[in-house]
């Protein structure tokens, strides 16, 4: 479509150069005219007339606008829409720590999405994939980030009216920056650092500067969270017990001093304040408020409240009324549940954010944005969270949502349909497992990963019928890769994944069932289930490889591949195991002989939990490591 766009555009026009790559349309002096206004207020979108007109304030609202515009225009004669920003600051934060590091290119491609969105804000999580020339090893073979790249990025959404802000660890979340030799003498325990070591703010400094220089913004995440053995191990040994509120205030103060020197504004996740908000604290005084003298230890940082796991607004609530004793107004940071295992979780993402973005709202919370962890591997797909920053941007544009709304958005900014993105949640929403997986069982992964002859999650699934439940959902998938082009080979991966659970998901059931019985025909045929089962899942292997380089940097599919090969490997020795048997070689399978229990650790497998775990727990009762 050419449009003829008039007015104020100096701004925005070499963003809608990039923006052509996702919206269909050309500039040209005899295109439908469109007046466009820089002014202050609402975005507003009008066709009347033959004639169009946008109205926004800051960049991002017009690309927001445009997107409005060109959808309303595909659909209707007229319209005048209306919409009123909800926050000051409304984004994304991607994690490129936990295996899988997205491009440039891809982080460019997410930009370009966001700003059609309307999302304002994009945060690269990154524990040590960002290049800190001072110290070589950190990052080392992990896909870090180089100044350069960086720098573009940074650039790119400038263009689109997005700030992007560095978001890194300066206390713990640091295992893979301190497994090398270097970090010996600054650190305390194996993903800590050593608290009150000089060495450690030199360190420290080089990181912050690193990690900040590429990008405008003065904002900068140090993270900070998840510390729950700080102190306990050389400092322990070094200086005594002391308390970890006492150790983090002090921490904390070293590293603001180090933000304030660069000119930089930090935030921290809050949760390590949390034991000052409990109702029993030792922390409060009698009327109940934090003591004085603790908040006067706490250093002038912007506290950002992540939660992901309640579907009761009130809980969302109180924490951040919890965070006004200590004189702030939180940042609030939701989920996508990008990490429930290999499959999205869109029923707990969808009931979480729409409880913690309605307290937002409620409880005047001006700044969001939405979480895309990569837990354990990064199996999942980012591309499939993009369903859920829809549901976040509409929210941030409107008081309130219905998913309807968000379907019909998505059309047009995410180039999908909602409802069939939605039926990737039945990899894990299985049978057995409770409506919206709000226990976060990882159905598919554990399915996927656990051995055949061993099966440890086996009786956990007995008698759901799992394996009538994928192949049901194999044509439903095959369908929605047909319905959506642009997301075909993520589709095609979550068909085939589909595929090998449908005859994977029991079989081990069945082969113990069939070695019980003595049953040698059954025997024999399941070995040509096992044949297929490797076929299929070497299949499976290249089509997640195509879908991982089509998004991220080559380092950490091995890890991937490497996971793969143990499912085929292993069936391979199955195979060789049954086959010794049926041959009369061996009189037992003495993995078959074992009575199976219930997998129960150590993550607690409570009611509408089918399973969930990392890996190494699903593959094997035993210990990589020794």
């Amino acid at each position: 479509m050419k449009l003829h766009l008039t007015g104020e555009i100096s701004a925005v026009a070499e963003g809608l150069k990039l923006v052509m790559e996702n919206v269909d349309f050309q500039l040209s002096p005899d295109g439908y005219p469109v007046h466009v206004k820089n002014q202050n207020g609402p975005i507003r979108v009008v066709n009347k007339n033959g004639y169009g007109e946008i109205s926004f304030e800051k960049t991002i609202h017009f690309f927001r606008a445009f997107g409005l515009w060109m959808e309303h225009f595909q659909n209707e004669t007229e319209f005048d829409v209306t919409e009123e920003p909800q926050f000051e600051m409304s984004g994304v934060m991607l994690d490129a720590s936990r295996n899988a590091v997205p491009t440039a290119a891809e982080v460019e491609n997410l930009l370009r999405r966001m700003a059609v969105m309307g999302l304002d804000t994009l945060m690269l999580y990154t524990e040590d994939t960002y290049e800190v020339k001072e110290h070589p090893y950190f990052g080392y073979m992990r896909g870090r980030y180089t100044f350069e790249e960086l720098r573009a990025c940074d650039e790119y959404a400038e263009i689109l009216g997005i700030e992007m802000i560095p978001c890194i660890q300066t206390l713990g979340h640091l295992k893979e920056a301190l497994k090398w030799n270097y970090a010996a003498a600054i650190r305390d325990t194996d993903d800590i650092l050593l608290v009150d070591e000089p060495k450690t703010y030199e360190f420290l400094e080089n990181c912050i500067k690193a990690a900040s220089e590429p990008f405008r913004t003065k904002r900068i995440h140090i993270g900070m969270d998840e510390t729950f053995q700080l102190g306990l191990g050389k400092y322990l040994q070094q200086h005594g017990y002391e308390n970890h509120i006492d150790l983090m205030n002090r921490h904390l103060q070293e590293v603001v001093a180090i933000t304030e020197k660069h000119g930089l504004k930090p935030m921290i996740w809050s949760d390590m304040y949390f034991p000052l908000f409990a109702e029993d604290s030792k922390y409060k005084d009698e009327n109940g408020k934090i003591r004085e003298d603790l908040i006067a230890q706490v250093p002038d940082v912007e506290l950002v409240y992540w939660n992901y796991y309640s579907k009761d607004q009130e809980i969302y609530e109180k924490e951040m009324k919890n965070h006004q004793l200590l004189g702030k107004t939180p940042i609030f940071a939701g989920g996508a549940w990008t990490w429930n295992g290999i499959a999205p979780n869109y029923g707990k993402a969808i009931v979480t954010t729409e409880a913690g973005i309605a307290a937002c709202k409620k409880e005047g919370v001006k700044e969001v944005f939405v979480t895309m962890w990569g837990d354990n591997g990064a199996e999942t797909p980012f591309a499939t969270s993009l369903p859920i920053l829809q549901l976040f941007a509409e929210h941030t544009y409107h008081q309130d949502v219905t998913l309807e709304q968000v379907s019909k958005r998505f059309e047009f900014c995410g180039d999908g349909h909602f409802d069939d993105f939605m039926m990737l949640k039945k990899l894990d929403e299985t049978p057995g497992v409770m409506k919206d997986n709000m226990n976060t069982s990882m159905t598919s992964k554990v399915l996927l990963y656990q051995d055949v002859l061993i099966g440890l999650y086996d009786e956990n699934i007995r008698g759901l019928s799992l394996g009538e439940h994928y192949e049901k959902l194999v044509p439903e998938l095959e369908k929605a890769k047909q319905n959506n082009p642009a997301w075909e080979d993520l589709f095609g991966f979550y068909e085939q994944l589909a595929r090998v659970l449908s005859v994977k998901a029991e079989i081990g059931i069945t082969l113990k069932d069939a070695y019980e019985k003595k049953d040698i025909e059954q025997m024999k045929s399941l070995l040509i289930k096992l044949d297929e089962i490797q076929t299929n899942v070497d299949l499976l292997r290249q089509k997640h490889r195509k879908v991982w380089f089509a998004a991220y940097k080559p380092f950490g599919w091995e890890v991937i591949d490497i996971r793969y090969g143990g499912v085929i490997t292993r069936i391979d020795s199955v195979k060789y195991r049954i086959n010794e048997w049926l041959d009369g070689r061996i009189t037992s399978l003495e993995e078959l002989e074992e009575k199976r229990l219930r997998h129960d650790g150590p993550w607690e497998i409570v009611d509408g939990l089918v399973g969930g775990n990392v890996y190494h727990r699903i593959v094997t009762a035993g210990n990589f490591s020794l």
